[in-house]
C-alpha cells in the first residue's frame, strides 16, 4: 500500500515538473496565418443570370477589411450612379453592394475588386476577386487582352484605365468626352490588361491615364491611347496601346493688365498662330512688342505710348477664330530695366545669354566688351531675342578659361527707353577633361531621326538630328547617367509630335536603348544602338 502511494507521488511530481518545464519561455502562438479569406457564399450567387435586384452580399469565413475601394474596385460597364459598397474601414464577415442605378437590359456586369480585400488579422490579400451577373439570360464570356506603353517615357504609369466603346449606329467620336464606356479594365503591374465578359461586336479600344478617374477624357489633364481602326470581338490579337499627351486645342482664356502698358493674354494649346491687335485709334509713336511668358501659357503685349483711356479694346485671332476683349487700364509705375545672366558656366559651343524683365529693342555694340583671362578683347556677335526677352552674345571660347562681359552704360535699351547702368558678368569654361565624348552608331533606323539623351526625369539634355546613316558624335557631354532614345521624325519637322484622337494620328515612334548610358569625364567611347523593328 505504501509502495503504491509512493509510486503515485513520484508520477505526479514528474508530471508537475514536465508541466513547469513546458511553460518556461514565451508561447509560440502557432504558425502564422498566410491563407487568404475564403468566400463561403454569395447572395445572389456569382454568375447569376436574369438579375433584377438591387443588392448583393458576399460572405467570408473570417473577418475581412476593404481598402482603397475608390481606386481598386472596377465596375464594368460603369454605372452612372455609383453603387454603395460597405462596410468601409471596419472588420466584417461580409461585403454588401447596394445598387442605385437603373441597369441595362441583357447586359453582363462585373465587379472586379482588385487588391481591395484582405483578412483583418494578417492582411492576407484575396486578390482580383470578380463578381459577375447578367440582367439577361446569358453571361457574356468573350475577352481581349494587350499591353499599354507610354509613347514618350520609358516607364508607364500604374493602373491605366482601358476602355471599350460600342460602335453601334449611335456612336460618334464625341462619346469619349461625355460618356462612360461600355467596358472597363485596368492594367496590372506589368502594364498588361484583359477585358472580360464582353459580347460580340465592333468597338473603339482606348486607354486613359487619368488625373481624376471617371473614365471621361479630359484633354487638358489626361493621357490617351487608342487603336486607329475599330476592333472586333472575338479576337485573338494582342493589342498594344501607346499613351501620349495630346497637344491642347487652342483656346483664348483671358486678358488683363499686369504692369505698366503690359497686357497678359492667357491661352491654352499652341499659340504660334495667335495674333493680337489693338482696335481703335493709336498714337503715331505707338510701338508694341509681344513676348512669351517663360512660366505660363501667356503672351505679353507691351506698348510704349502713354494711354489716357480707362480701357483698351483688342482683337485676338487664331486662324479663322476671332475674339474681342476689353481690358481695363490702371495707372501703374514703369518697372526699371533689370538684367541677369542665365548661366556663368559655358561649354565651348554655348552662347552667353542674359535676360531682361522688359522687352529689349536696341543695343550699342560699342558699349559692350568681352575680355578673356589674358586681358585680350574678344570679338562677338549679338542678337536680341525679342519673343523671349533675351540677348545672346556669341564669341569664341577656349577650355579652362574665364571671361568678363562688360555692359557699359547704354549698352541695351528697353521698350520704355530705359538703359542699363554699368554691369559686369563673369563666365568660365571647364577643361575638356571635365566632359565625356561618345560616338553613336545607330542601326535599323528609318530616317529622319532625332537622337536624344534624357535625364532620369525624362528631360532632354542633348540631342542630335540625322537624315541619313552616319556616325553621330556627342561632344563635351556633362558626366552622368542618361537614357538614350531615338525619335522617328516622321513629318521631318525636327521635333517629337504626339498623336491626335480626332484626326486618328498616332504619336511618333520612340525607341529607348535597353541599358542606361554612363558618360564618364575624360572618356571617349563608341556606342551602338540597335533599334527594334
Amino acid at each position: 500500500m505504501f509502495r503504491k502511494f509512493y509510486t503515485s507521488v513520484i508520477i505526479i511530481g514528474l508530471g508537475l515538473t514536465l508541466v513547469q518545464c513546458a511553460n518556461r519561455g514565451n508561447p509560440t502562438g502557432g504558425a502564422k496565418d498566410i491563407d487568404p479569406p475564403v468566400i463561403v457564399r454569395t447572395v445572389p450567387k456569382n454568375l447569376n443570370t436574369n438579375f433584377d435586384g438591387d443588392e448583393i452580399t458576399i460572405f467570408f469565413d473570417e473577418y475581412i477589411k476593404l481598402k482603397d475601394v475608390q481606386k481598386q474596385v472596377v465596375i464594368s460597364p460603369p454605372m452612372n450612379i455609383e453603387p454603395e459598397i460597405t462596410p468601409l474601414g471596419t472588420a466584417s464577415k461580409y461585403i454588401n453592394i447596394r445598387i442605385y442605378d437603373t441597369l441595362n437590359s441583357n447586359t453582363t456586369y462585373a465587379f472586379n475588386f482588385g487588391e481591395s480585400i484582405s483578412d483583418n488579422n494578417e492582411g492576407n490579400l484575396f486578390p482580383f476577386y470578380k463578381y459577375v451577373f447578367s440582367t439577361g439570360a446569358v453571361i457574356d464570356s468573350l475577352s481581349i487582352s494587350g499591353i499599354v506603353v507610354d509613347a514618350l517615357n520609358k516607364e508607364t504609369a500604374p493602373r491605366v484605365s482601358v476602355l471599350l466603346y460600342e460602335m453601334d449606329s449611335t456612336y460618334t467620336d464625341s462619346v469619349i468626352y461625355n460618356q462612360k464606356p461600355r467596358y472597363i479594365a485596368v492594367t496590372d503591374s506589368f502594364s498588361a490588361f484583359k477585358l472580360e465578359n464582353l459580347k460580340q461586336g465592333k468597338y473603339l479600344l482606348l486607354a486613359l491615364e487619368e488625373e481624376n478617374k471617371n473614365y471621361i477624357y479630359k484633354q487638358k489633364n489626361d493621357k490617351i491611347a487608342f487603336k486607329t481602326t475599330p476592333i472586333s470581338v472575338p479576337s485573338d490579337t494582342i493589342y498594344e496601346l501607346k499613351l501620349f499627351k495630346e497637344q491642347l486645342d487652342f483656346k483664348f482664356v483671358r486678358a488683363r493688365q499686369e504692369g505698366y502698358n503690359k497686357i497678359a493674354f492667357g491661352y491654352e494649346g499652341n499659340a504660334q498662330a495667335m495674333r493680337i491687335k489693338p482696335l481703335g485709334q493709336t498714337p503715331s509713336d505707338f510701338i508694341s512688342v509681344i513676348t512669351k511668358d517663360p512660366q505660363a501659357d501667356t503672351l505679353n503685349y507691351w506698348f510704349s505710348s502713354a494711354v489716357k483711356m480707362d480701357s483698351l479694346l483688342f482683337e485676338v485671332s487664331y486662324k479663322t477664330v476671332l475674339d474681342t476683349v476689353m481690358v481695363k487700364i490702371k495707372d501703374l509705375e514703369k518697372d526699371s530695366l533689370k538684367l541677369k545672366p542665365e548661366t556663368n558656366s559655358l561649354k565651348l559651343a554655348d552662347t552667353f545669354v542674359f535676360s531682361s524683365n522688359n522687352p529689349l529693342v536696341d543695343y550699342d555694340s560699342s558699349q559692350i566688351k568681352i575680355i578673356d583671362q589674358d586681358s585680350l578683347v574678344i570679338a562677338f556677335d549679338m542678337t536680341i531675342d525679342t519673343l523671349n526677352t533675351r540677348a545672346k552674345l556669341k564669341f569664341k571660347k577656349s577650355p579652362s578659361s574665364s571671361y568678363t562681359v562688360e555692359l557699359l552704360p547704354g549698352a541695351v535699351t528697353d521698350l520704355y527707353g530705359f538703359k542699363n547702368d554699368s554691369i559686369v558678368y563673369k563666365a568660365k569654361t571647364k577643361s575638356l577633361d571635365d566632359y565625356g565624348d561618345f560616338r553613336l552608331n545607330v542601326k535599323n533606323a528609318v530616317y529622319p531621326i532625332i537622337i536624344q539623351l534624357t535625364d532620369k526625369e525624362g528631360e532632354v539634355v542633348e540631342e542630335r538630328k540625322s537624315n541619313e546613316p552616319e556616325l553621330v558624335d556627342f561632344i563635351n557631354v556633362t558626366p552622368g547617367i542618361y537614357n538614350l532614345r531615338v525619335v522617328f521624325d516622321t513629318n521631318n519637322n525636327g521635333q517629337y509630335d504626339p498623336g491626335n484622337f480626332l484626326k486618328r494620328i498616332q504619336p511618333e515612334r520612340i525607341s529607348y536603348a535597353k541599358e542606361m548610358l554612363l558618360v564618364r569625364a575624360g572618356w571617349d567611347t563608341i556606342e551602338e544602338f540597335v533599334l527594334e523593328d
